[in-house]
């Protein structure tokens, strides 16, 4: 295993992208703000969070039981509903839990969203609000460190005796890893004090040790977040439970049909214990799995921590596991979009190949845990593949799962949408044709935030004498190159251009290795990048694994320069897939485009690409600006079969040419931006 590199720390990157740039000032003027408001149940017309009121009611109760000491009477759990939501929502009742039993997680992923825009634009009322998040937070801790709102106002008498489905670790998770960034970012540390003890009472109750529990988080993200508290704070036990944790999954006895078994024993039965293992990633220990299976976000999150162990402890097994697991997402279950999960059953991948369009489930927290698994990939070992598949779903589900203007979701990112087939099919009753203000489950929307505000460190990584651009994104990059500072500024166009520059910024005589990715999309070789300082011989070139790395001795001011191709792609699916057999997609650069309704009028199903489409210059690249920012759509001669209202259902087969002309294709993060209408990445060839 190549020696692992590591992001950048926060505030080493000032993204001044136009693109990136643009979509994080999304995010802190409009997203943060929004989801601020959301959580605090003060959006008309959206669907409540009751996070806040949730931790507000849990402070009162530890206010009540220090108050009465032993006369206070302790909530025992009697409701075993995944989700409990008031009778009258105007009135909620101040002192009970409502929402998801995962509820504290959105509040969580605000916190470490706004860390990651505070790193870099200090904003003293968006501080302010999330200091007194964090007091709250601290407020409803138990003294044990227990803390998840759930079980502290439902009945603490049954937490952690139902890990399958109840996500106390997963809010742990969640919430440690918006500590750390706090803490990064601020260098206030009362979260992260909070989280610590947490973990530590978790570690009392589970571990290899007798009389410890032997369980694993059903909903994974305690894992890596393990990790992240191990870096932050040096303590080797959240290491070694997080490694505890991978290595209980799939062990026999399976712990969740102990813990069910047992529950039913004591009284306590629950619907669903017996459902497949798959589904929980918990069907053969983790070192033995080759195909990605299951509910799609747990299965990211587990095998990010799988990927972030196996480099902080050298475990080879787990890499290998690694890879085999990516192959399997990769070369049979990723959309052309960048998307994961092909099916609502389960919210989870499907068997191989099927990928359907319009039934597809794609949940944009899927792709966001494709582009962790794939970052940690890169760090394992930089591949040009990882990043491509990193930057394919950042460009185009992840910020598909967000409006332009900031205030409406996607949950679900289907390829094709017909609004007709959303109101009256039931199949399709998870695909919306327009994005929605909030959800009940609202883990969606803070989780895309906080990853496009922390772009910067899927853009970089860096080892001691190694600094890695996988992608190409402007900024001023802040590093140390064999000890010694350095910093880069990267001119950058994507994702509408594939031209730009590195300028290197540094004292006399710095040793060290610049590597730049070789993007999959570009047909350019690696005479796409050089660097001035090649031609008197200070540096040396050498590709590896679809990177360019330039090795030698650098002065200030050299310069690397970049420029690939970025002609219009049209793509085919594996015949294995049966929804896109006869049907080409088109892409351009890092972004998968598709045609929309308020484009080409209605019934897509009837567009033909032409054939002359396939030579060179048949398909137009247009700038455009007709959603508000500059962007590029294509032109693409097609032929358009007739619609034949009211010809018979079936009637004797005639070839059709179509009658020719144009049709235009938007990028797919852009589409439902213009109301409700008709929507396809893939059509006829």
């Amino acid at each position: 295993m190549s020696h692992p590199s590591a992001p950048l720390p926060l505030g080493a990157v000032t993204v001044t992208d136009p693109f990136w740039h643009a979509k994080q000032e999304l995010v802190r003027t409009q997203v943060i703000p929004y989801q601020w408001e959301a959580l605090n149940d003060r959006v008309p017309g959206a669907a409540p969070s009751y996070v806040i009121h949730n931790f507000a009611a849990a402070a009162r109760q530890r206010d009540r039981r220090t108050a009465q000491g032993a006369a206070f009477k302790a909530p025992t759990l009697t409701n075993r509903g995944f989700e409990t939501w008031p009778e009258d929502s105007d009135h909620p009742d101040p002192d009970t839990f409502y929402g998801l039993v995962f509820q504290d997680s959105d509040l969580a992923k605000f916190i470490e969203a706004a860390a990651y825009s505070l790193a870099g634009h200090p904003d003293a009322t968006l501080e302010a609000e999330v200091d007194a998040a964090i007091d709250l937070i601290c407020s409803a801790q138990l003294d044990n460190g227990y803390l998840c709102t759930y079980y502290i106002l439902t009945g603490m008498d049954q937490h952690f005796t139902n890990l399958e489905f109840n996500h106390e670790l997963y809010c742990f998770g969640h919430m440690t890893e918006a500590a750390v960034a706090y803490h990064e970012a601020t260098g206030k540390d009362a979260l992260l004090e909070a989280m610590k003890r947490f973990a530590d009472y978790i570690d009392s109750r589970f571990g290899p040790q007798e009389g410890k529990l032997k369980g694993y988080p059903g909903h994974e993200e305690a894992e890596l977040a393990l990790v992240r508290l191990h870096q932050a704070t040096g303590e080797q036990r959240y290491l070694d439970l997080a490694k505890f944790f991978l290595d209980q999954r799939g062990t026999d006895p399976e712990y969740f049909h102990v813990e069910a078994e047992r529950a039913k024993a004591e009284g306590y039965p629950r619907a669903g214990w017996d459902a497949d293992m798959a589904y929980f990633q918990s069907h053969e220990p983790v070192r033995e799995q080759d195909e990605a299976v299951g509910h799609a976000v747990r299965a990211g999150y587990l095998y990010t921590g799988m990927a972030d162990v196996a480099r902080e402890t050298g475990d080879q097994s787990l890499v290998e596991a690694c890879e085999r697991l990516w192959r399997s997402i990769v070369d049979r279950k990723l959309y052309v979009t960048g998307g994961i999960g092909g099916t609502v059953d389960g919210e989870a991948f499907s068997y191989d190949y099927d990928l359907p369009n319009d039934l597809a489930y794609s949940e944009t927290c899927a792709a966001i845990s494709l582009v962790y698994f794939a970052r940690r990939m890169l760090q394992l070992r930089p591949r040009s593949e990882y990043a491509d598949v990193m930057e394919l779903a950042l460009y185009n589900t992840v910020l598909a799962g967000v409006a332009l203007d900031g205030k409406s979701f996607f949950y679900v990112n289907p390829l094709e949408v017909t609004p007709e087939g959303s109101a009256k099919d039931s199949r399709k009753r998870h695909v919306k044709p327009v994005r929605q203000p909030w959800f009940g489950c609202a883990c969606c929307p803070p989780n895309l935030a906080r990853t496009v505000a922390d772009v910067a460190s899927y853009a970089w990584t860096a080892t001691d004498d190694t600094l890695f651009t996988h992608l190409y994104v402007g900024g001023q990059v802040s590093a140390e190159l064999s000890g010694s500072p350095v910093r880069l500024d990267v001119t950058a166009n994507l994702p509408w251009s594939g031209e730009g520059s590195a300028v290197l910024h540094c004292g006399s005589g710095v040793t060290g290795t610049l590597a730049f990715r070789l993007p999959g999309w570009s047909d350019a070789d690696d005479a796409a990048l050089s660097a001035s300082a090649e031609a008197d011989g200070r540096i040396s070139r050498e590709v590896v694994d679809g990177y360019v790395y330039f090795t030698g001795t650098w002065r200030d001011g050299d310069t690397v320069s970049f420029d690939f191709p970025m002609p219009a792609r049209v793509l085919a699916a594996n015949p294995a897939v049966r929804e896109d057999t006869g049907k080409v997609a088109l892409a351009r650069g890092p972004i998968t485009f598709t045609f929309e309704e308020a484009d080409n009028g209605a019934d897509l199903h009837l567009l033909r690409l032409d054939p002359q489409a396939l030579e060179p210059g048949g398909i137009a690249v247009e700038p455009w600006q007709g959603l508000g920012e500059p962007m590029v759509r294509l032109r693409v001669p097609v032929r358009r079969l007739p619609a034949a209202q009211g010809a018979p259902l079936y009637s004797a087969y005639r070839p059709q040419a179509g009658e020719a002309g144009q049709a235009y294709a938007i990028p797919y993060y852009g589409w439902a931006n213009r109301g409700e209408n008709e929507m396809s990445v893939w059509i006829r060839a």
